[in-house]
């Protein structure tokens, strides 16, 4: 039986926009697919640890091939455990809106916390980083309120979808599926671009679990 693990890193509850568009997916995705379990992950529960100096020393130590030990062995402990929870997933699906070109410090701190050697990487020092997660996909919904890739440099640049899927890519999830609602609020009607979001979710919700589905499919 799939699972699917939804992490969510917006904090603003049933007004925001990409939780309306992962419900939309989670829809259709749950008709074309009622075999489905889905696990919902709101970043802003305050379950997620903070990767502090205990956390930086366990991972040196472990770098250097030692064991963490005390306040730093805890801090070890913590990591693994929200990794374990993260890799549970067989699928993912991101809510990613835009916080000042980048996204949600909630969910930079889910990557700082899960993004361990032995865990999410290895290392080689000559070949380099190596993904550890294998055989996942996932779709992210991107959000944002004034930067359109379409809009001048006065209404900011993009360091959210870029940055969040270079980190999928160096994780090892190659097969990413990607929604994006970006209106500009200021001068033009969201309307048709909400329909088009929510239409691109029904579609990428369809077909998201098919074993023959295309590597990489952007929106």
């Amino acid at each position: 039986m799939p699972n699917l693990l939804h992490i969510s890193a917006s904090p603003r509850g049933p007004r925001s926009e990409s939780l309306a568009i992962a419900a939309t997916f989670l829809d259709e995705l749950r008709a074309a697919h009622p075999e489905v379990t889905v696990e919902h992950w709101d970043l802003w529960d305050g379950a997620l640890p903070e990767f502090g100096p205990p956390a930086a020393g366990a991972k040196m130590a472990v770098f250097a091939g030692a064991d963490p030990d005390g306040e730093e062995a805890a801090a070890w402990r913590a990591a693994r455990h929200t990794f374990e929870r993260f890799d549970s997933a067989d699928h993912y699906l991101f809510t990613v809106p835009m916080w000042n070109a980048s996204v949600p410090y909630i969910l930079k701190q889910l990557i700082d916390v899960i993004s361990q050697p032995g865990m999410l990487f290895s290392f080689d020092p000559e070949a380099g980083y190596s993904g550890l997660l294998e055989n996942k996909r996932a779709a992210v919904i991107y959000t944002g309120a004034v930067y359109g890739p379409d809009r001048g440099p006065g209404f900011g640049s993009d360091f959210q979808q870029p940055f969040f899927e270079d980190w999928l890519r160096w994780a090892g999830v190659d097969d990413i599926r990607s929604i994006s609602f970006r209106p500009d609020l200021a001068t033009a009607d969201p309307e048709p671009g909400r329909r088009a979001a929510h239409a691109r979710a029904t579609e990428v919700a369809r077909g998201f679990l098919s074993p023959a589905a295309p590597t990489l499919l952007a929106g």
